[in-house]
């Protein structure tokens, strides 16, 4: 798409512009209203780290691991190996209640949007990006609060012991999982990591350690799903690609250990007796389906839902086709349904978590982009302290019904903004065909992803019979940059 003709378009304000309508159109606020940043103003420093009661523990070799542009810093993490094989393991999390007072103009607009919303158009924080990446985030080399989650790791990965307690931490090596991933490989190990003594065979523990916390889990369970997630990449202000972002083993060790940590946080909670704000995917609503899919595929599934059986059967087909795998596991991600959360009473036996076979789960870890996770901060503070709840149980079950509605609403922002970006670098397509797989099959219309290029449609002809994992061949019939439409039909007799 690049050529004379075409080096004067404004991609990337188009997609600003088209973002912060679609944030507007579902009731998100894209900018920090007067108020906020007036109080923002009269935040100059960090929450102070001296005479605070809490453990002293900048000298241990914490590093983050993110994204590449990653600035808004939740998590650092580092090991111990300990006698007869098992590990400590310690996750830091940014202390975001130390500057974000519950009531505040800053955490009413948080509460608001519930979340930061990520679109090629730009990000729209949910706090103020003074607090989000500087003076709440865990930045290299900087002292700072936070609130540490402390895992006892048996040989076997599943979890012996736990404790969650205040504590000052100091990032050692900012790194991204990529350069990390590919260390861990066989390559080069990134300069972040090889300044920093010590810190590559801490390193090569946490990795041993999540492999098997994975394991313990996939027994249980767990399922080991692949979706594709597509970034666009620019030249200049032209897109020009979608850049597909995979699965390593570096982002690997930052979703078990955030698993692990999130189920203590649940845990401690309900030993407290504090009511608090539960994550959960239900059991499958479209079951049979799935067991269809399989059925397809030469597997058997049973009748009613089954996470090791289905398990059984994701990496037996992930083991026979990788390359296809991720357009299986979209398939069975949209059949299980989405995510909610749910206000859970000390006590009580909360759904399971279908795809993570865990049953005490929280969103804890990721104060500086999610509410519930500051929410959740705050209920750990006052138990750690001895406090009663900073909410009411009325209002935990109020804000768990509105996190869930307005991310619903961030997801659908980003889903419109991302099909803009498609629809833009899809343009000058009209009329061609691909392969492709159906996403989505409902009354309101019948939705495929193209297997060579990371974009999702509509199927506006052609979609009789079509279910959900289907595979057909598609032909590109319009596009519409400004609503984000996309739109295909299927080629006669292609359906496989």
């Amino acid at each position: 798409m690049t050529g004379p003709a075409n080096r004067n378009r404004q991609d990337r304000s188009t997609l600003q512009r088209i973002a912060r309508q679609a944030m507007l159109e579902r009731g998100l606020l894209p900018d920090f209203s007067p108020e906020v940043l007036a109080e923002l103003g009269r935040l100059q420093t960090p929450a102070p780290v001296n005479g605070q009661p809490v453990h002293d523990l900048r000298n241990l070799l914490w590093a983050s691991i993110d994204n590449d542009d990653s600035r808004d810093l939740d998590q650092l993490s580092v090991a111990e190996a300990m006698p007869g094989d098992g590990i400590k393991l310690l996750v830091a999390v940014a202390d975001v209640d130390s500057l974000v007072k519950n009531g505040s103009a800053i955490d009413l607009h948080a509460r608001h949007n519930t979340t930061s919303v990520y679109t090629p158009g730009g990000v729209f924080p949910m706090l103020p990006e003074k607090l989000s990446t500087d003076l709440t985030s865990l930045n290299f080399h900087e002292e700072r609060l936070s609130i540490v989650v402390e895992m006892l790791i048996g040989a076997d990965g599943s979890l012996q012991g736990s404790d969650i307690y205040p504590a000052r931490v100091r990032n050692q090596a900012r790194l991204a999982y990529n350069s990390v991933a590919a260390w861990l490989e066989g390559g080069t190990p990134p300069k972040a990591l090889a300044a920093v003594n010590g810190l590559d065979e801490n390193l090569r523990i946490q990795d041993k350690t999540a492999q098997k916390m994975k394991n313990f889990r996939h027994v249980l369970g767990a399922l080991s799903l692949e979706t594709v997630q597509a970034k666009p990449i620019f030249d200049g202000d032209e897109i020009r690609a979608l850049d597909v972002e995979k699965r390593n083993r570096a982002k690997e060790i930052i979703e078990d250990f955030m698993i692990a940590a999130n189920g203590v946080s649940a845990r401690y909670l309900s030993v407290k007796k504090f009511f608090s704000i539960r994550r959960v995917v239900r059991t499958p609503k479209r079951w049979d389906r799935i067991v269809e899919l399989a059925r397809e595929r030469g597997s058997r599934l049973p009748d009613n839902p089954d996470p090791k059986a289905l398990e059984e059967f994701l990496r037996k087909e992930q083991a026979a086709d990788a390359l296809r795998f991720p357009d299986l596991s979209l398939a069975i991600i949209k059949l299980m349904g989405r995510g909610e959360y749910i206000a859970e009473a000390p006590g009580e036996t909360a759904p399971e978590h279908f795809g993570l076979a865990v049953r005490d789960y929280t969103h804890s870890t990721a104060p500086n982009r999610r509410y519930t996770d500051l929410v959740t901060q705050r209920l750990l503070k006052a138990a750690m302290e001895g406090k009663p709840s900073p909410y009411s149980n009325i209002e935990l079950e109020a804000l768990a019904k509105h996190c869930t509605e307005e991310e619903d609403a961030a997801n659908k922002v980003e889903r419109r903004v991302g099909k803009s970006a498609a629809a833009l670098l899809l343009q000058s397509k009209t009329g061609e065909q691909f392969e492709a797989i159906v996403t989505g099959a409902a009354p309101k219309g019948t939705w495929v992803r193209l297997l060579d290029i990371p974009v999702e449609g509509k199927l506006v002809q052609g979609f009789e019979g079509m279910d959900v994992g289907d595979r057909l061949r598609v032909q590109l019939l319009s596009t519409n940059v400004e609503q984000g439409f996309i739109d295909f039909k299927r080629v006669h007799g292609s359906k496989a």
